[in-house]
């Protein structure tokens, strides 16, 4: 009996991981094809960190809980971030390109025009915030993705 359970522990383990990698390899390819082409970004302001917010006119998250948190965003760093803010339902190739698969759909722009970070739905202000903060603190390089993908298996 408590050989079975074990056993059923282990594999559910196994395929939560599995999940959770597959969710973080998807991010990250993503991102990287993004990054390749900066289809979308023509208005960024150069030096500045930039969340482009895929949303459409029907998406209610994204009026009633997404843009007050941008918006809040901006007045607590009014000159330190920009909000590109794209109709997704205007511009299905500009959301295709990014892979945007639902809105609200969020990514974090370094300062130097680099997609760093990704969210799926709504996220908070303080979350986006941290994000920047995260993103503009830390180098870019393949190690520190690995860190953060490392960190965030060990919290699952």
């Amino acid at each position: 009996m408590l050989a079975d359970l074990l056993v059923r522990a282990i594999w559910a383990l196994l395929i939560a991981s599995i999940l959770v990698s597959a969710y973080w390899a998807v991010n990250w390819l993503i991102v990287n094809r993004a990054r390749s082409k900066r289809l979308g970004l023509e208005d960024i302001r150069p030096n500045i960190p930039a969340i482009l917010y895929f949303t459409t006119p029907s998406c209610v998250p994204c009026k009633t809980i997404q843009r007050p948190a941008l918006a809040r965003l901006q007045e607590r760093l009014p000159d330190s971030i920009q909000v590109i803010e794209i109709n997704a339902a205007a511009r299905p190739d500009l959301a295709d390109y990014w892979g945007v698969l639902s809105v609200p759909t969020t990514f974090i722009i370094d300062a130097r025009g680099r997609p760093r970070r990704i969210n799926h739905g709504v996220s908070s202000a303080e979350k986006l915030q941290k994000q920047i903060e995260e993103v503009e603190r830390q180098p870019f390089t393949f190690r520190a993705i690995l860190s953060k993908v490392q960190k965030k298996r060990n919290y699952s």
